[in-house]
């Protein structure tokens, strides 16, 4: 006995009698079949407001079957979608063998109308996936939600708690990392558990234990080891397992308990350890933050006024190319001693792996200035030897002046991170600079206006798109198009906004989910008109990284890739290297799903951290994107040599290269020689509204 079925089926052609045949024949399967019927682009944006539960498309006087396609992925909407044959879809709707070109949960691709058997099969077995995935989609809600309560009171459990995957470190809450005297998240990651473990015996022991609970054996979940911190020492410690799941992913959860017949000893010596950087002698990011509230307690009771600086490194990723992970700690090691030497009366912190910060008390904004005009000049002269050799680096210092009205210190600190985005717009990424953060600039009145500006422009498709060729060395063809995302204002002036304008407010109102989606699908339109012409014609999108963790991401760019041909390495995304580094397990789970399904995955501004190449490798994309500062300059033999390496080491990956900004014939002539497969530039061309092919 089935329970009561409703099906709504919306059909867009231009015979109603057709519609009406489907619901009879539907009526032998549903207790209720609620039929939508339109032919035109208006009803349809109209009907896609009510809930539908299966899309066929026949015939339209003003859309094609990829504009319902992008339509329907404007809406954001789960909605599965059959096309019937029609003219536009002769050539790529059915294969050699005459059966539908695509055909999965969400979408075939095409049918013949008349075959009418075939056309209720497939409605059918639509509506079963998607009420499947709606199901499915609660599931994971609930999972997620009841995941997220775990993890929130993992993190502030006094037990030392960590998740490994397949004996690898890929989360430890601070209790855990503090037993094991490790500094920061990112030191653990990719640690093998077994490397705590003291003694073969015992490392040979809990091999068999781990291996035995991963085969579901339940009846022994604890085990007692000796235990080894990073530096050596030692203390006996019981481990427990449980079964867990992070960010949706099944992992095992470990909970280690140690003797605490010395925790007194273990406590003082970690109370003094855990705010102090090792490599530096400086306060770590913890010791700041400590000093950080302080001192805004102080200036929010009107006892001070202060200003922070936050200190980045700018072309560490070169000095990491050229002269490896010793010319790093170096660089970072002197830049620290002028500090000391550089700030007489303030706080000093290594804020991350290359940047820091300095609080200085009763300072005005123009002592702020001068004192980073100061740091600045200092180390962009300062010379820096390792071994036999030398180099320099410069640094872009954001500023931020905090009186007792100052908003919250997380606030404050992403004030001075903008600042230093400033840096990198107005400068080109060279940096070597300063800059104030000024709240005036940043009113909330204009970040509204912009944001309910950008969200007409998702609507009412104000954006424009450029294309740039792309030259492929390898396949001596310039049909690859990197695409560029731009605003016009309707302003006197006939104002054009690049995307580095408006995406600090996209991301302030959660807009920028919404444009990415409205860059791929407009994109891919014009790509699949391209491609009717010119089949073998490509793109390559920048997409933020609100799309890096976006579940339904590589969904929509699979159903944009079989709207266009299907083609693999039709449709490639590329995502910040910074983004990347952000989102590691994220990312590296993203990047595999896109992959499953043809679309080609990037990173660009590569090399711009000491860690691009471990990054690369964690991930495997299909292609990097250089970051500016090595094309910059580069009839240096220095940093000639530092991009001839990185790209080398990426290329030993199966990574193909991509060396953008050549903007002159020098530039042009060195490019041949460096071993990247795809060149760029306005040299060769510059970008435009279509794709032009030669």
């Amino acid at each position: 006995m089935r329970t009561h079925s409703i099906l709504n089926l919306l059909v867009i052609d231009e015979d109603q009698l057709y519609a009406e045949r489907l619901v009879s024949l539907l009526s032998a399967y549903y207790d209720e079949v609620n039929l939508g019927f339109l032919d035109d682009k208006e009803e349809l944006l109209k009907s896609l407001r009510q809930q539908w539960d299966v899309l066929v498309f026949g015939r339209a006087y003003d859309m094609s079957f990829t504009d319902v396609v992008g339509i329907v992925q404007e809406q954001s909407i789960d909605l599965p979608i059959i096309g019937l044959m029609s003219d536009d879809m002769a050539s790529t709707g059915r294969n050699d063998d005459g059966l539908p070109a695509v055909i999965d949960g969400v979408m075939v691709k095409a049918l013949l109308a008349e075959k009418e058997t075939q056309v209720v099969m497939a409605i059918c077995l639509q509506h079963a996936n998607l009420r499947s995935l709606r199901q499915l989609t609660t599931l994971r809600h609930v999972l997620s939600e009841a995941e997220q309560r775990a993890n929130i009171l993992i993190k502030n459990s006094k037990s030392a708690v960590a998740y490994i995957d397949q004996g690898i470190h890929i989360f430890a809450n601070d209790p855990y990392l503090k037993l094991f005297n490790i500094e920061s998240m990112d030191d653990i990651i990719g640690l093998p558990v077994i490397d705590f473990i003291a003694g073969g015996d015992s490392v040979k022991g809990f091999k068999e234990f781990l291996r035995q609970f991963d085969k579901g054996d339940r009846e022994q979940v604890e085990f007692n080891f000796e235990s080894r911190r990073m530096d050596g020492s030692t203390f006996e410690a019981k481990l427990q397992l449980a079964a867990a799941t992070l960010d949706g992913e099944p992992v095992t959860q470990i909970i280690i308990q140690q003797n605490n017949s010395n925790a007194a000893e273990i406590a003082k010596r970690l109370a003094a350890a855990e705010r102090q950087d090792n490599l530096t002698g400086l306060n770590n990011r913890r010791g700041f933050e400590e000093h950080f509230e302080s001192l805004y307690q102080s200036v929010s009771a009107g006892k001070t006024s202060a200003g922070l600086l936050y200190i980045q490194l700018d072309n560490i990723g070169k000095i990491s190319s050229s002269l490896g992970l010793q010319g790093v700690d170096t660089t970072i090691q002197q830049v620290a001693q002028m500090l000391e030497q550089t700030v007489t009366k303030g706080h000093i912190s290594r804020f991350s792996d290359t940047a820091f910060t300095v609080l200085v008390e009763n300072s005005s904004s123009q002592a702020l200035i001068d004192l980073a005009e100061n740091i600045r000049q200092h180390i962009s002269d300062r010379l820096i030897e390792v071994d036999e050799r030398t180099t320099n680096t410069t640094v872009s210092i954001g500023i931020v002046k905090m009186e007792s009205n100052a908003a919250e210190p997380q606030v404050l600190l992403e004030r001075a991170i903008d600042a230093i985005n400033h840096i990198s717009i107005q400068t080109a990424n060279q940096g070597n600079d300063y800059h104030l953060y000024d709240p005036s600039e940043h009113a909330n009145s204009d970040d509204s206006a912009l944001a309910e500006y950008l969200a007409g422009a998702i609507t009412h498709n104000y954006f424009e798109l450029f294309f740039q060729p792309i030259y492929d060395i390898n396949q001596d063809r310039s049909d690859f198009f990197e695409v560029y995302l731009r605003l016009p204002l309707a302003d006197a002036d006939n104002t054009v906004l690049t995307p580095d304008k408006f995406m600090t407010v996209a991301k302030s109102h959660h807009l920028r989910e919404k444009i990415d989606r409205w860059v791929l699908i407009n994109a891919c339109k014009q790509l699949n008109e391209v491609r009717k012409t010119h089949p073998k014609a490509r793109i390559l999108v920048q997409l933020t990284s609100a799309s890096l963790v976006d579940k339904k991401i590589s969904s929509v760019a699979s159903q944009l890739i079989n709207a266009i041909g299907g083609e693999a390495g039709a449709l490639t995304v590329q995502f910040n290297e910074q983004d990347v580094a952000n989102h590691l397990t994220v990312a590296k789970s993203q990047f595999a799903a896109l992959s499953n399904i043809n679309c080609q995955v990037g990173i660009y501004n590569f090399g711009a951290s000491a860690k691009s190449i471990e990054i690369a490798e964690l991930v495997q994309p299909d292609m990097t994107r250089l970051a500016r500062d090595y094309v910059s300059d580069i009839s240096k033999p220095e940093n000639l040599e530092a991009i001839k390496s990185l790209i080398v080491r990426a290329t030993e990956l199966n990574i193909d290269v991509l060396m953008p900004y050549i903007e002159e014939a020098a530039t042009m002539s060195v490019s041949w020689s460096v071993g990247a497969r795809y060149l760029q530039g306005y040299y060769l061309e510059m970008p435009s509204k279509t794709m032009s092919i030669a």
